[in-house]
């Protein structure tokens, strides 16, 4: 359950809106194609925290709300914003926070149960695991639960890639500081614990997902998004900056099925999802000689950048207010 902010809080959040207001023009991203972006009418998505699109169903997104929903995944038509297919599962725990949603060269759903909004407290977290519906309407699966914890100890997280090719699960962990990308067993295991080790060094990740053909991986958070070379299991170099829009809550990202255009998705009531071609979306390129691992990302530039960082520091006490009456409500 969701707790009010306190008062000053709220009037952080007044002051950030009227500053998003004045920005220049060129600090949101224009929404093309207009004719790929949808917005999510589903009253009960209030939440939507991952993306993941489909392969046997044209147009459609599976998404799910952030936390207290249930055991619910949703099918949304991009066509027309509506919810085509509910699935419920079973044969799993009460979700915690369901935070990531990726679609595996198996054509099964991986459901991320893996935020922990107490700053990574809980011992072990969870994935499940379904295969997508053949056909679109309300529906009750049976899912295979997954048991994971971190070789290096509990974390917050809230991306969760699976690798279109070799099908290797990695989670992305949620932290300013020293934020990382961890990679599952070659096969996840229901017979013990999964241990999913450290790898990499990524920026303040909110979620990710891998081009279909596996050869990029693309990781976002509220302001700034980096698109990677992918090479034997690591993301390479500095990548390349994305033209991510600004979205406040911004929790979600997928690759359209043919790869050409990036999909983000943001929490809210009637949120929007809005389509960036991949060919528009670099705007720097790797930088020679970086190092093999990803890098934290530059202080954002140009009008956009200007924006943020004066959005930065209202936002981060919004979003501390709310995990600290997160915490309070556990």
């Amino acid at each position: 359950m969701r707790l009010p902010m306190p008062s000053a809080a709220v009037a952080t959040a007044a002051a950030v809106a009227a500053a998003l207001a004045v920005l220049p023009g060129p600090a949101l991203a224009a929404e093309t194609p207009a004719t790929s972006s949808f917005t999510i009418s589903d009253p009960r998505i209030k939440e939507s925290s991952g993306l993941a699109a489909s392969r046997i169903h044209p147009g459609v997104y599976w998404t799910h709300n952030d936390s207290d929903d249930g055991p619910y995944i949703y099918a949304v038509d991009s066509a027309s914003g509506r919810t085509v297919a509910r699935v419920t599962l079973t044969g799993i725990g009460k979700p915690r926070d369901v935070e990531a949603i990726s679609l595996g060269p198996d054509g099964q759903l991986y459901v991320g149960d893996i935020g922990d909004n107490r700053g990574g407290t809980w011992d072990h977290v969870w994935i499940y695991r379904f295969p997508e519906p053949k056909q679109l309407g309300d529906v009750t699966v049976e899912a295979t639960q997954f048991t994971v914890k971190y070789a290096d100890g509990a974390r917050n997280a809230e991306a969760l890639m699976v690798h279109p090719v070799t099908g290797r699960v990695y989670i992305a962990s949620k932290d300013e500081n020293k934020g990382g990308l961890y990679e599952g067993p070659a096969a996840l295991t229901t017979g013990g614990t999964n241990v999913f080790r450290r790898v990499a060094a990524v920026p303040w990740v909110t979620d990710g997902a891998f081009s279909p053909d596996g050869t990029r991986l693309t990781l976002r958070g509220y302001f700034t998004a980096r698109t990677y070379p992918w090479k034997d299991g690591l993301p390479v170099g500095e990548g390349e900056r994305v033209d991510a829009p600004w979205q406040g809550q911004a929790e979600s990202v997928t690759y359209t099925p043919d790869g050409s255009t990036l999909m983000f998705g943001a929490e809210g009531e009637g949120s929007r999802v809005i389509a960036v071609p991949v060919a528009a979306a670099a705007s720097a390129s790797p930088q020679p000689g970086a190092p093999s691992e990803a890098a934290p990302t530059p202080e954002p530039t140009g009008s956009f950048g200007k924006g943020a960082l004066v959005l930065a520091g209202g936002l981060a006490l919004v979003f501390g207010a709310k995990r600290l009456f997160r915490r309070r409500s556990s």
